[in-house]
């Protein structure tokens, strides 16, 4: 079950996430930000070295 969460980002990065939207990989912003986080969480558990 997903859970509604608000966040302020910088302008440049908000940029960012609607270029990598605009690559198909992504369904919507959220996605972009569900991935990123969860790639940061692995790598920081050092499952992704």
């Amino acid at each position: 079950m997903k859970q509604k969460l608000s966040v302020t980002l910088d302008k440049k990065l908000v940029h960012e996430i609607l270029k990598a939207l605009s690559t198909g990989k992504f369904r919507n912003k959220s996605h972009v930000v569900e991935y990123a986080v969860k790639k940061l969480l692995e790598e920081e558990n050092g499952r992704n070295p």
